[in-house]
């Protein structure tokens, strides 16, 4: 990652955009595809995402072409545009209602206290060591999605095996070898998704919980509901940014404060009080989210640059995150950073981040829980999924007392 961020560190010298032919090995053989623009510095990707009219969500946001049908199922609100994303979003948020987010606090610090005891023993069990990611960082947001949407116990492992192919299909060792197997789990986890999420909404609507797909189900905003289909979309959107945003800054977390031992005493000293600021910075540092694409509606000029309708325009947050202009010091790890001005949720507008602050709550949770019971945990070297979308650590060895 220290060769990308100096790459990105000599396209942002260029001050502009800049024009890049498709990427090698893609899923999908594209003969329209001829390349992208990359938006690298923080204040063009703020502007490019604010101009939703001139920079569109619907006909994807991976860097990638995918099938019609499989961006419909898996993007849900992110891969659309006004006025039908307006309308959905409305219709989304009304179940994200004050009392939801109180029992959604009180569940992920149970959550958050369970990953941890599980982290815990499994070391000890394998003699002081384990896998931070399967042990507690992966555990944490999974279980809280689950509990979210009121998934079944009988429900949840083979829920969180298709998950990971949704999230992590780059990696032979996930979804296959092949392009045909790639694209076969990929359909599979989304029918998968969407079969388990309408089920769970029939359910509700016969009989709510007060879960959150309670509130999905039987959200009505100017006499509009939700669909099966738009459910079940937003299930899988809800399954993997809400994991994979917690996860990823979790593990990247770690990471961070083992190669960075004076930000972790500096943190310990007052870990509750300290912890907020701390967040902001672990997402920060992470960028879970390294690229969102959006498509031009028209032709038009852009930082001096013309830009022709049908081209792809892609963000790279991962990039942004690291400008100097907008955020100092930004390639060094700083827990006490304020004002943080991170764009990891988004760069405003009409698709920032709807669980930002769920994600915040949950990254606060487990590294306050980890840190109280664990001071001095430390990682290994981490092992990454390659991904032009997710920064995924995959695995990142760990030993929560070391002598």
């Amino acid at each position: 990652m220290v060769e990308r961020d100096k790459n990105f560190a000599v396209l942002r010298e260029r001050d502009t955009i800049t024009w890049h032919p498709p990427f090698e090995d893609q899923l999908l053989d594209d003969p329209d595809d001829h390349g992208f623009w990359a938006i690298t510095s923080y204040d063009d990707l703020i502007e490019v995402t604010k101009r939703h009219e001139d920079f569109l969500s619907g006909p994807g946001i991976l860097m990638e072409s995918l099938p019609a049908d499989f961006v419909e199922a898996g993007q849900s609100i992110i891969g659309m545009d006004p006025p039908r994303h307006t309308q959905l979003r409305r219709l989304v948020a009304s179940a994200f209602t004050p009392k939801q987010m109180r029992r959604i606090d009180d569940m992920i610090r149970r959550n958050a206290t369970g990953a941890v005891d599980n982290l815990l023993a499994k070391a000890e069990a394998g003699g002081g060591q384990t896998d931070f990611v399967a042990e507690c960082a992966e555990l944490l947001p999974m279980n809280n999605i689950a509990d979210m949407i009121g998934v079944p116990d009988a429900d949840r492992k083979e829920a969180m095996l298709q998950l990971k192919i949704a999230t992590s299909w780059d990696d032979p060792e996930v979804a296959g070898d092949t392009k045909e197997k790639v694209l076969m789990a990929m359909f599979g986890a989304l029918t998968y998704t969407h079969g388990l999420a309408n089920r769970l909404a029939a359910e509700r609507r016969e009989n709510p919980t007060g879960d959150l797909l309670s509130g999905l189900a039987n959200a009505e905003v100017d006499g509009q509901r939700l669909t099966d289909h738009e459910i079940g979309a937003f299930y899988v959107l809800l399954t993997i940014a809400g994991n994979d945003t917690t996860r990823q800054s979790i593990a990247h977390g770690l990471k961070a404060l083992t190669d960075n031992p004076d930000q972790r005493a500096w943190l310990l000293e007052d870990l509750e009080g300290r912890m907020p600021a701390a967040v902001e910075e672990f997402v920060r540092w992470a960028t879970p989210i390294v690229t969102f694409r959006r498509t031009a509606s028209r032709d038009l000029e852009f930082r001096g640059q013309q830009i022709t309708k049908g081209d792809k325009v892609v963000m790279f947050y991962s990039s942004a995150n690291r400008d100097e202009r907008r955020i100092e010091r930004a390639d060094q790890l700083d827990l006490s950073r304020k004002p943080n001005p991170h764009i990891t949720f988004g760069g405003g507008g009409i698709h920032h981040c709807l669980g930002n602050q769920l994600a915040r709550t949950q990254v606060r949770s487990l590294m306050t829980e980890l840190l109280s019971r664990a001071p001095q945990i430390t990682s290994g070297p981490a092992e990454y999924t390659p991904s032009n979308f997710f920064n995924i650590v995959k695995r990142l060895p760990c030993t929560p007392n070391p002598a």
